[in-house]
């Protein structure tokens, strides 16, 4: 019997997530995408701590109407960047979380990559 999406995605999500771990000094950047938003999370796997997050729900993206969704995650990619030098964060480990590198997940990465992290 064929898997559903949300099984395929699933059996992804958990082999990426047993080869990668968020510490201190590279904490782990974790995109969640829905239809609609994309949502993003710095976090320190060792101490469970999420140490920064940023999405297209705030006001800077949100007030911006009528940009496709690609556009809209390059922003968050670059909000995420800013927020990232404030705290002193410069190398990330990538968790895609089961999602193809592709469209909006790729625009976001590259957004924060040219923003100055490193992963």
């Amino acid at each position: 019997m064929a898997l559903t999406k949300l099984e395929r995605r699933s059996r992804i999500r958990m082999r990426i997530r047993k080869k990668i771990n968020g510490t201190a000094e590279a904490p782990r950047l974790a995109v969640y995408r829905s239809n609609k938003q994309i949502y993003v999370q710095v976090i320190d796997d060792l101490n469970g701590v999420t140490l920064l997050s940023a999405c297209s729900k705030e006001k800077e993206i949100a007030s911006q109407e009528g940009i496709k969704k690609v556009d809209q995650a390059k922003l968050v990619g670059t909000l995420l960047a800013s927020k990232c030098k404030e705290k002193g964060i410069e190398k990330v480990v990538f968790d895609r979380s089961g999602y193809k590198y592709h469209g909006r997940v790729k625009s976001l990465a590259e957004a924060a990559r040219e923003g100055g992290l490193k992963f």
